[in-house]
């Protein structure tokens, strides 16, 4: 994974002017701006977060944890890029290998970006990511099941829904049902473990 660190990744797009790239240090000023200016609009989505995750300081912190993920290949953790500006966070977590060959997709989107399509074609790049780069061959991820945004960003990029987890997560100070997607690699013909060469 470390070889496409700082490298964007980009496709013909549905919506012009997304890019992803791999988090770096430098980005904890803007985050925290970013993650500021959109505290009340993620918390319904967002794990509770104590103050100082807002500050600089707390970005650096988080970002450290990430990069450091990212070094050991237990994670790819992205920036949604608009027009060269972050809108927003996409992390394949958890990445798994032996047998399974899977990760787990979170994302979100400023504000300010969303219902244009960003986080659709921010997942379609991060899905490249997973089944090309990383050779992954499943893709999951649990939205809250009154997330029908989410949903239909993972719907129109191919994702099924296999069903409900209840009480799975504890988000804005109550557990919350959420629904598992799945998306298999294009890839995928029930026998290979990876690509073909």
């Amino acid at each position: 994974m470390t070889a496409l660190a700082g490298q964007p990744v980009t496709l013909d797009r549905l919506q012009p002017g997304v890019r992803l790239r791999v988090v770096q240090m430098a980005d904890a000023e803007e985050l925290a701006a970013l993650y500021g200016a959109n505290r009340e609009y993620l918390r319904p989505w967002e794990p509770e977060r104590d103050d100082s995750y807002f500050t600089v300081e707390g970005q650096l912190d988080n970002l450290h944890d990430l990069v450091g993920a990212y070094a050991t290949e237990e994670m790819w953790p992205g920036v949604i890029l608009v027009d060269g500006e972050i809108a927003g966070r996409i992390t394949l977590n958890n990445v798994l290998r032996g047998p399974l060959q899977s990760c787990f997709v979170g994302y979100w989107v400023a504000r300010a970006h969303a219902g244009r399509g960003v986080a659709t074609e921010a997942l379609r790049q991060a899905l490249d990511v997973a089944f090309s780069a990383l050779r992954l061959h499943r893709v999951e991820a649990f939205t809250r099941v009154d997330n029908i945004s989410s949903q239909r960003v993972l719907e129109r990029n191919g994702f099924t829904a296999v069903g409900t987890a209840r009480r799975h997560i504890h988000l804005d100070g109550r557990w919350h049902d959420e629904r598992l997607f799945e998306r298999l690699a294009p890839w995928d013909d029930g026998i290979a473990l990876t690509p073909p060469a």
